[in-house]
């Protein structure tokens, strides 16, 4: 090979990594549930993608998406030993997420909290099978390649996937009018600690949980109810600043302290009511707060 033809391959690779990278980071993502630890999954994905020859690849985007399964999947794994021990409630690593997330409501809920927790109950076969099928539509034989399992495994697995999600799917949906009246209504009350109004939009059996990693302070076990999650937002203080944000393709605060993210509290919303509370105050999710996440079906 010429080093002009060389130069032209490079340039291939390169410009079909660049145009699925959007791709591959949301399929890392919602498998992992950690934008850092996706980004190391696109970096593995990168250095063995330059290593193949690209006159082998028939479906660039099919290829890359199978690379990039193969090193999630190895790193859920991996992730699953570690929240094992971790200290308090898992939750993933927030993401800002731009407004075309939002409008794309499939995606968003894909991406949501509420679901991303959902996926964590699900083997890791299982949560692959389920984002590649049910939110890429990626056909059977594909997800087979990727998974390592025949098309017919792979059809047993992902209806048992659908059923155990179906089973623990939030069922609240808002419109947007309304998410953005509760939203509102429920900084206000934070800001002013008006518990009263805090307790008026509060659902009765709304769930705090709060994922501090042991570095920092939160409870170690879910807070239930209005008035046990009014008393626990009430210590946020009158020096906090709360900035509204798109996280995870849903409503949320963010919370500062002396100008530093100290907290995202991401919101599910239904019947004009905050129904569920998701706060990450461990710094080593906060760290990936600085620009909005390119997510992509």
């Amino acid at each position: 090979m010429d080093d002009r033809t060389e130069k032209d391959a490079t340039q291939d690779v390169t410009e079909a990594f660049v145009a699925h990278r959007r791709l591959l980071f949301t399929v890392a993502y919602e498998m992992l549930g950690s934008a850092a630890d996706a980004e190391d999954v696109l970096q593995e994905t990168w250095l063995r993608w330059v290593g193949v020859d690209p006159g082998t690849v028939r479906d660039p985007r099919a290829y890359l998406v199978r690379i990039t399964t193969r090193q999630a999947l190895t790193q859920l794994r991996a992730l699953g030993r570690r929240k094992e021990s971790y200290l308090g409630p898992w939750l993933p690593e927030p993401l800002l997420t731009a407004p075309d997330v939002a409008e794309d409501a499939e995606l968003a809920e894909s991406v949501s909290m509420a679901m991303l927790l959902v996926l964590e109950t699900l083997t890791p076969t299982e949560r692959a099978v389920f984002v590649l099928r049910e939110v890429f539509d990626l056909a059977y034989d594909e997800i087979a390649e990727a998974v390592d399992r025949t098309p017919a495994a792979v059809r047993q697995v992902a209806h048992r996937a659908r059923a155990r999600v179906a089973a623990r799917r939030p069922r609240t949906v808002a419109s947007a009018a309304e998410t953005r009246r509760t939203v509102e209504a429920f900084r206000r009350a934070v800001e002013t600690g008006d518990l009263r109004r805090l307790l008026d939009v509060l659902a009765p059996d709304v769930v705090l949980l709060t994922d501090g990693g042991g570095v920092v302070r939160a409870a170690l076990a879910p807070v239930v109810g209005a008035e046990e999650v009014a008393r626990v937002l009430g210590r946020i203080g009158a020096a906090a600043v709360l900035r509204p944000a798109r996280i995870n393709g849903g409503p949320a605060l963010i919370v500062l302290l002396d100008g530093e993210v100290d907290t995202v509290l991401a919101m599910r919303v239904g019947d004009g009511l905050v129904t569920g509370l998701y706060a990450v105050r461990n710094p080593e999710k906060l760290s990936y707060l600085d620009g909005e996440t390119a997510l992509s079906r």
